[in-house]
């Protein structure tokens, strides 16, 4: 863990990442090419059920600056600009989309040892303006993020959160959608040697008295093949194998089943992610 308490997305993110990262329903093919010069060639295609999806990345870094270009089949430029530290602790980020004008974006994000401010504002004539701050250290933190559209003259967003963070456990509680929504969420290691965890999350939604509630776990059974599941109230269930069969180069099947309606066939992913 760093020394500072991080940005508001970093709240509740190892829990997040436990129960939800790397599980995947289509097909994903990735390949990852770099050149003498420095260049950082990814490209990605994902089928989604007859549906195909392919996007290029260019990445370019010159010093602290880090340009990342990348083209999609529905012919969408995304270009992004990030400048390291021009500053101790503060990271500038500039972003924009082709051809849609108004997808123009410059974020600021200063990280110290005792908070973490993430602005950013819209690069258009009424732009919206998203604020996010937290303050403590690594072992407890409080923070809030609020979106307000100059163009409404209303918030589009607020919310607010807290964790706790030993050694082997976090714990998160955040409030969203303008109070309507609460969630809870839990990880805990237990096991440092194998790199097993069990991880849950509770969402009540105040509007409509629902509760959702996800549980799950990982576990390393080499050093190179990870195993993860998942359960949530909904009777869906979720898992996958990971396995690293080259450096930096992973396959990850995934497969989902609805235990509450057996009749339904099973559905099954698989990633591959290659890198030299």
């Amino acid at each position: 863990m760093g020394k500072g308490p991080g940005l508001y997305s970093d709240i509740g993110k190892r829990a997040r990442d436990l129960l939800y990262r790397d599980y995947n329903s289509d097909q994903k093919f990735t390949i990852t090419t770099y050149s003498p010069t420095g260049v950082t060639l990814t490209s990605t295609g994902t089928k989604k059920g007859e549906l195909f999806l392919a996007d290029v990345n260019t990445q370019l870094k010159n010093k602290n600056i880090t340009t990342d270009i990348k083209v999609d089949t529905g012919s969408n430029l995304f270009t992004t600009v990030t400048i390291d530290e021009p500053t101790p602790g503060l990271k500038a980020i500039l972003s924009f989309r082709v051809p849609d004008q108004r997808s123009g974006k410059l974020e600021l994000q200063y990280l110290h040892d005792y908070a973490g401010i993430s602005s950013s504002v819209g690069l258009t004539a009424n732009p919206v303006v998203n604020l996010s701050a937290v303050l403590g250290n690594n072992k407890l933190a409080l923070g809030t993020d609020v979106s307000f559209d100059t163009k409404e003259g209303a918030l589009t967003k607020c919310n607010f959160g807290a964790s706790f963070i030993n050694s082997d456990l976090i714990a998160a509680l955040s409030v969203n959608d303008k109070g309507d929504t609460l969630s809870a969420s839990y990880y805990h290691i237990v096991s440092p040697l194998s790199n097993t965890a069990v991880g849950a999350e509770v969402t009540h939604c105040f509007s409509s008295s629902v509760n959702t509630i996800t549980v799950g776990t990982q576990r390393q059974l080499d050093p190179l093949t990870t195993v993860k599941a998942r359960l949530n109230n909904g009777g869906k269930a979720y898992a996958l194998i990971q396995h690293e069969w080259r450096p930096k180069s992973l396959v990850t099947i995934s497969t989902e089943v609805d235990t509450k309606s057996i009749d339904k066939s099973a559905k099954f992913g698989l990633a591959l992610a290659l890198k030299p």
